[in-house]
């Protein structure tokens, strides 16, 4: 690995940071407004929102200047999210914004590395890519807990501090304001990101001409079989992955009695199950063998299921590393051959703007899915199973229609 792709892990380590640590800074300022639960859902859902509207012009965008400096930019729109967020702009508008810098970030921070490195280390760099990704995850979530306890925070919002005068008068917000200063520290590693040259730079910025040619893009890499069985496979990934996030929350509450901030901190255990399971795959998943991991998908969607008999946070910390494991074991090569073919067929930016398209729209559909069940009055245990019971089964599809497909 070449100095330029530390950099870029660097980077993307302090963005993930904060996107993570965000997420429930936003959900204990709704806490403080006295906003009803269902809205908790509906944050992310405005925060998917952007990957989904910008899905067509995003990979245009990251394919049409130096990725570097595509990274740089959409940090700068997650600062100016936050700020918003900090000057009062409601949660669900402000993340909304902030969901617009991660569009235009996702494309470059994944398609740059099919530029900087060759095919045959795709895996090995997911690996590491999602390894400092999960590590961002779960030091995210423990943070956020931090920034969060009255320990913390009080030390900062007693004694009529400069911190009063600029409106942070709250936990939520002082999380805020810090989460602001590592989207700095990440636009600030963008910089030092080694130029490379544009590949696939668009003939035409005319916006018909882009959505058609996202349209083109995102038929060709369906129509592509192992384009479609990775598609699949992270579409429904992330999108069931994002809606248990904020089950597990849930389900840690009522359950085991946590507070929100021994929940948050719970949801970083399966990310560190997702570590183990990305460098697992990392060293022994062959990009021509990805396909072969399918089978681990469809053994997770049981775990999950089986969690809602879980009534111990010891074997709920084993479950959760496990459920996480099998996750990163069978993404990363689904990932790492989405961006091959991607990267063969049409160029990087567009193949994972395709790919963000697909696993966004999953994400709003299942927390739409999700809202409607707690405003339903459904009980936690029963979402658990109906989550796991849809995990395997679309797995088993996916699996039974490609398990003879072969990567070339």
């Amino acid at each position: 690995m070449n100095r330029g792709f530390y950099i870029i892990l660097a980077a993307q380590f302090f963005s993930a940071l904060a996107d993570n640590a965000l997420l429930f800074a936003a959900i204990a300022l709704l806490a403080t407004l006295a906003a009803p639960d269902w809205q908790i859902p509906v944050l992310q859902q405005f925060f998917v929102f952007a990957y989904i509207a910008l899905a067509p012009f995003v990979g245009t965008f990251a394919d049409a200047l130096p990725k570097g400096r595509v990274m740089f930019i959409s940090n700068a729109v997650k600062i100016g999210g936050c700020a918003a967020m900090l000057l009062g702009l409601h949660p669900l508008y402000a993340y909304g914004l902030v969901g617009i810098g991660a569009a235009m970030y996702s494309p470059a921070k994944y398609g740059i590395l099919t530029e900087c490195l060759p095919h045959h280390k795709l895996v090995l760099a997911n690996g590491w890519m999602e390894g400092f990704t999960v590590a961002a995850i779960i030091l995210g979530a423990i943070l956020g807990g931090l920034f969060l306890a009255p320990a913390f925070s009080n030390r900062f919002l007693q004694g009529g501090t400069a911190l009063f005068q600029a409106n942070i008068d709250t936990a939520p917000k002082l999380a805020i304001l810090i989460i602001l200063c590592i989207y700095t520290l990440a636009a600030l590693f963008n910089l030092y990101i080694p130029r490379l040259a544009i590949d696939h730079k668009p003939p035409s910025r005319h916006p018909l001409f882009i959505l058609k040619d996202f349209w083109h893009s995102f038929t060709l890499l369906w129509r592509d079989p192992l384009g479609q069985v990775s598609l699949a496979v992270t579409t429904l990934f992330w999108g069931a992955g994002a809606t248990l996030r904020l089950i597990i929350l849930s389900w840690a509450m009522l359950t085991l009695s946590f507070d929100l901030e021994r929940a948050t901190q719970l949801t970083a255990v399966v990310a560190a199950g997702i570590a183990i399971g990305s460098a697992f795959a990392a060293r022994f998943v062959p990009l021509k063998g990805a396909v072969r991991v399918l089978p681990v998908g469809i053994a997770m969607g049981f775990a999950v299921m089986a969690m809602a008999f879980v009534s111990d946070w010891r074997v709920a910390v084993a479950f959760l590393t496990v459920i996480g494991a099998m996750g990163g074991y069978f993404v990363v090569p689904m990932n790492a051959l989405l961006q091959h073919r991607g990267h063969l067929l049409m160029g990087a930016g567009h193949s994972i703007a395709v790919q963000n398209f697909n696993e966004n729209l999953s994400i709003l559909a299942l927390l739409g899915v999700y809202a409607l069940m707690i405003r339903a009055e459904m009980s936690v245990h029963a979402i658990i199973v109906a989550f796991g019971l849809f995990i395997s089964s679309v797995m088993f599809i996916v699996y039974r229609v490609h398990r003879d497909d072969a990567v070339q």
